[in-house]
């Protein structure tokens, strides 16, 4: 495990330190997945799966922003566009499992080796639990790589897996999240298409300052049918870009907290006294301006 202040003595090799860590924590990838197959097979309507990836960069030298003592780790994350669902919000790329798509390229370019993958986890089952969790997990890699290119442009070929993080499910879109963490290549430019509004890079030592965080109330709007109306109250991370703010709330503000725990030992701090940030949800919220 990490200490928070020796992200910046790890430096070029932080990922190798992630990747071992991650190694060590348990992968529900496998058990999750067959919750899912079995829930949908068994009920009417269907449980969403979708693959993201938080994606870890360093800024090379030279970068207008990686000036001499900073740390050069940033997360890159997309905010989501107003024609997609959850417009606005802060979010990994990746998106929704095309199951024959994404277990296709998954057997051409995953698990052929040609894209490797790390060893996932210690092994606490047998061999044939071992091979199914990598396939599994082969699958989610093919697809959150899939909808990355879409979204950003970013070439397979520009980006190395260092492991996986605990799933994550969101009741509300009955979906349920599996993350990968992955290294981008630190000459990589993203281009955008039109589900991203923004592309934006948060400084990991912006995770470590308590000041960064921040309480958001959400409240549903009037002409959004729902029995309680807000406001919810829900932990937030408030980074300032371009003169202005952008919040990092709900399932990504979550699975970067499950990244920062298990390699850093990192703990939400105390919120009581912390900022106060307000958002009222509309009824394209939920399916976007298409």
């Amino acid at each position: 495990m990490i200490r928070n202040h020796d992200i910046f003595a790890a430096d070029g090799n932080l990922p190798l330190l992630v990747r071992s860590l991650l190694f060590r924590n348990q992968n529900d990838f496998l058990p999750k997945w067959s919750e899912i197959k079995e829930e949908n097979s068994c009920r009417h309507g269907r449980q969403l799966s979708a693959g993201v990836l938080l994606l870890l960069h360093r800024r090379p030298h030279g970068h207008p922003e990686h000036q001499k003592g900073d740390n050069p780790w940033v997360l890159q994350l997309i905010k989501r566009s107003s024609q997609t669902a959850q417009g606005g919000d802060i979010s990994c790329p990746g998106g929704m499992l095309q199951h024959l798509i994404d277990w296709g390229f998954s057997l051409i370019f995953v698990r052929s080796g040609i894209l490797p993958i790390p060893l996932l986890s210690v092994e606490t089952g047998g061999m044939g639990t071992c091979s199914r969790e990598r396939r599994i997990v082969s699958m989610f890699f093919a697809n959150a790589l899939r909808e990355s290119w879409e979204e950003l442009h970013l070439h397979p070929f520009r980006v190395s897996l260092l492991g996986v993080l605990p799933t994550y499910s969101l009741h509300l879109f009955r979906r349920t999240i599996f993350p990968l963490v992955a290294l981008t290549d630190p000459h990589w430019t993203p281009s955008p298409n039109r589900e991203v509004e923004k592309f934006i890079e948060i400084p990991l030592e912006s995770f470590f300052a308590p000041s960064s965080y921040g309480r958001y109330l959400i409240k549903a709007s009037d002409r959004v049918a729902t029995a309680d109306p807000g406001p919810w109250e829900f932990p937030c991370l408030i980074h300032g870009e371009d003169g202005r703010e952008e919040i990092l709330w709900g399932a990504t503000f979550y699975i970067i907290m499950n990244f920062l725990k298990i390699v850093f030992n990192h703990q939400l701090p105390d919120l009581t006294d912390k900022r106060i940030r307000s958002k009222v949800l509309h009824a394209d919220y939920l399916t976007g301006k298409r």
